[in-house]
């Protein structure tokens, strides 16, 4: 037996495509599809203008809630007869919550669509809602959020967050609740929400080969029963910036190491900036490769890793620089990213660092978009953010053609060193004087 020892080449690179989309109008909901030729698996996805930032003030964590309450059973079926239906067809129900929508999806095979939808459909419209149930599921959500806010990290982020966007705004607090906030909801809390949200028609997500799917089928069933006209979905959210840094110290006592979390608000989704400062964000934190990850990892030793970038919804973003480093350090690894952060806002980025994040990002996008469940979370991204239709098939291009001067403008624009929030979640009896001695910027405690 012999071993070839010549590596193969590789292979000429195929043109990006991304299917044409498809837009109707059914039984007073919306279709947005996407056609793949000769793909037997299909996905579905209802689409419904619920997310987290629907949820009243104090009550964060409801849509969570009435997410795992769905797999409880509907009016016309308990739970078991519920997932064994689900199951002969040989899918799931799967959930998905975020600032902007409340998402319900199915894949199945091609012929098995318009059944999947219908139970989709039934989940979502008429879920069966039992006190008990919904308790149970509030409760075991709880302990959940227990159990992780026990670990560094979810009360530096709350803690930013409340910062960045003021603890009275909805926006200002955990997207999923926080353990007090899911464990006061009540059962009424949970129905309200849902007649309030869950009965409007939204928009059925399909991804599949159109030639053998019936749209109007699928709209009908998905829509059926509902009712309620369209609601304010709000323009951006004007979130100003600081006139100085802070520094927020989130005491954790006998930590071994301390979570940093460096932030500030950053514009929408839809922002004309988005491509180029997604290219920023990449260069300056948001790879593997990045300026943040080889300065306080590969050349200090800090952290095992630390990632910056631009978070966006459709009213709000931000920017923000994540690690977790050694307690010694804690003090110079601020001083560090800070530095960084500064460079790449007054100076820019360089050729060959962007040829890098060109080539990654555009790379990436063709890897991602390739099965029915990634093209429709696309089309999701063209309705929650009012894109046009052709955005993902210019997408790649625009990644590839932005230049040095526009990704050094957009740095220059929407990178706010002197605005940062830096939260330092760690061991207060250690770290304060250092950070005090530091002067990156004065030091506060939490209100949180």
């Amino acid at each position: 037996m012999t071993l070839i020892a010549a590596r193969p080449g590789p292979g000429t690179a195929r043109p990006y495509r991304f299917p044409a989309v498809v837009r109707r109008t059914v039984a007073g909901g919306q279709v947005v599809a996407a056609h793949l030729p000769g793909q037997n698996l299909a996905v579905a996805l209802l689409l419904l203008d619920a997310g987290a930032g629907r949820e009243p003030v104090g009550k964060e964590g409801v849509g969570g809630v009435l997410a795992k309450a769905l797999e409880e059973g509907t009016a016309q079926r308990d739970a078991t007869t519920y997932a064994l239906a689900v199951e002969g067809l040989g899918t799931e129900l799967v959930t998905g919550l975020d600032w902007d929508s409340f998402q319900v999806s199915v894949q199945v095979p091609v012929d098995r669509l318009t059944a999947a939808v219908e139970l989709l459909a039934e989940a979502v419209r008429t879920p069966r809602l039992d006190p008990a149930d919904v308790r149970r599921v509030r409760d075991d959500e709880a302990t959940a959020l227990r159990m992780d806010w026990a670990n560094p990290g979810p009360r530096a982020d709350a803690v930013l967050r409340a910062d960045l966007f003021g603890v009275e705004n909805r926006w200002g607090r955990p997207m999923y609740g926080d353990p007090d906030s899911v464990a006061g909801l009540d059962v009424d809390d949970v129905t309200v929400f849902h007649s309030e949200w869950f009965i409007r028609p939204g928009t059925l997500v399909v991804a599949g080969d159109l030639d053998r799917i019936d749209l109007d089928a699928l709209g009908a069933a998905a829509f059926a029963g509902t009712g309620g006209g369209p609601v304010e979905r709000g323009g951006p959210i004007e979130v100003p910036l600081r006139a100085a840094r802070r520094i927020i110290l989130v005491d954790r006592p006998g930590s071994v190491q301390s979570t940093l979390r460096l932030g500030h608000p950053a514009p929408h989704r839809a922002h004309p900036d988005h491509v180029p400062m997604t290219l920023a964000g990449t260069v300056l934190g948001g790879a593997f490769t990045s300026r943040l990850n080889h300065l306080i990892r590969e050349v200090r030793g800090y952290t095992y890793g630390i990632r910056g970038e631009f978070g966006t919804s459709r009213r709000f973003g931000r920017f923000m620089v994540s690690s977790g480093v050694q307690t010694a350090v804690t003090a110079p690894a601020l001083v560090e990213a800070v530095g960084e952060i500064t460079r790449t806002q007054v100076g820019g980025v360089t050729e060959d660092e962007l040829a890098v994040a060109r080539s990654w990002r555009a790379g990436q996008l063709s890897v991602e978009l390739q099965s029915p469940r990634s093209i429709a979370s696309a089309l999701t991204t063209l309705v929650v953010h009012d894109l046009p239709d052709d955005y993902h098939a210019r997408l790649r291009a625009d990644l590839l053609a932005a230049d040095v001067d526009q990704v050094s403008a957009a740095a220059a624009a929407h990178l706010h060193p002197e605005a940062l929030t830096l939260v330092v979640e760690g061991d207060a009896a250690v770290i304060r004087d250092e950070l005090t001695a530091a002067g990156l910027a004065p030091l506060t405690d939490p209100t949180l």
